[in-house]
């Protein structure tokens, strides 16, 4: 599962196991995937209760997921946009996706998720020439970090005007803030987070749920 901000494991477990209300289809899907080699790339349930809510808030019904995993991101959103929703979820695995599909069609939300297997890059260049400008209402960006510069940039002519990118793993791996003499500079996302904070059709912010969550709204 992935790391968290949160350094008490009784605060951890109160947020995970209390207050979020996790379906017992996604704590299965949860526990099946805990037992893979990976498993630290799952979000933990509070995450999820967090990308329900934004996609709640501003009502999005079209969506991009950039990095299924076996889907428990893409059930959260799915869920929350409703049945009139669609998801487009962009990963490479067939194995991880394979799980993610058995537990949608579980969830009743299948019909709502377009799986696309193929690099995420080509599938949002697709999505523009295609004219899907401007379309889309949310995008969740959890892959490999590296790219996540590249994905940002493809997603933002396609977000309409007040619509909602949310990024994983913002702080990299924030123990390294606590070492001494630690240069925050020097975190791997530190100049990308730096180009969002700056970039004028934007607004940015980090939320301190599971390892960092950036929020960047369009103006």
């Amino acid at each position: 599962m992935s790391k968290s901000l949160l350094k008490s494991e009784n605060v951890t477990h109160y947020v995970n196991a209390v207050i979020v209300r996790e379906t017992e289809l996604l704590e299965r899907l949860r526990q099946e995937t805990s037992r893979l080699p990976e498993a630290v790339m799952q979000i933990t349930p509070d995450q999820g209760a967090f990308l329900s809510m934004q996609v709640r808030l501003i009502r999005a019904t079209h969506a991009i997921e950039i990095g299924t995993f076996t889907g428990y991101s893409a059930l959260c959103i799915a869920g929350a946009m409703g049945p009139e929703g669609k998801l487009i979820a962009c990963d490479i695995s067939e194995e991880w996706t394979g799980i993610a599909r058995r537990y949608w069609k579980q969830a009743g939300v299948a019909e709502r998720i377009d799986l696309r297997l193929a690099p995420a890059i080509a599938t949002l260049n697709k999505l523009l020439e295609s004219g899907n400008a401007e379309r889309f209402d949310f995008a969740f960006i959890d892959a490999d970090k590296p790219a996540y510069e590249d994905y940002f940039n493809r997603i933002m002519p396609l977000l309409r005007p007040g619509g909602l990118i949310v990024m994983d793993n913002s702080l990299g791996d924030s123990d390294h803030f606590d070492r001494p003499g630690y240069d925050p500079a020097t975190c791997p996302m530190h100049a990308f987070n730096m180009k969002l904070r700056d970039d004028p059709r934007v607004e940015a912010m980090i939320a301190t749920v599971g390892a960092g969550m950036m929020l960047v709204r369009k103006k």
